[in-house]
């Protein structure tokens, strides 16, 4: 069992412009991530749900055909085979993400 303090919570580099923080289960994946300022996903997609929480910055999401800018409190969930993608500004992102275990 783990607990995690979001607020003092210590990230890794996972990719260029992406630091992490990972807790495998055996159905769940949970994600603490930081993105830096101007990154993008273009899009993809994946055989399960995904869902999260925006903790802190702007994040523009689309889902399918959506898109919507999140804040701090905001949420998403990708049902499994949608496209989806994002985008940030010019101010990190920190989100807090759930899926399932490929």
């Amino acid at each position: 069992m783990t607990f995690w303090n979001l607020g003092t919570l210590q990230l890794e580099e996972f990719r260029p412009g992406i630091r992490s923080k990972a807790e495998f289960g055996d159905n769940l994946i949970m994600v603490c991530m930081e993105i830096e300022a101007e990154k993008e996903d273009r899009g993809h997609k994946h055989n399960f749900d995904q869902c999260g929480i925006v903790l802190g910055g702007q994040i523009e999401m689309y889902i399918g055909e959506e898109r919507k800018l999140l804040s701090a409190n905001e949420a998403y969930f990708v049902p499994s085979g949608v496209g989806h993608g994002w985008k940030t500004f010019d101010k990190p992102v920190r989100l807090l993400d759930i899926s399932l275990k490929e």
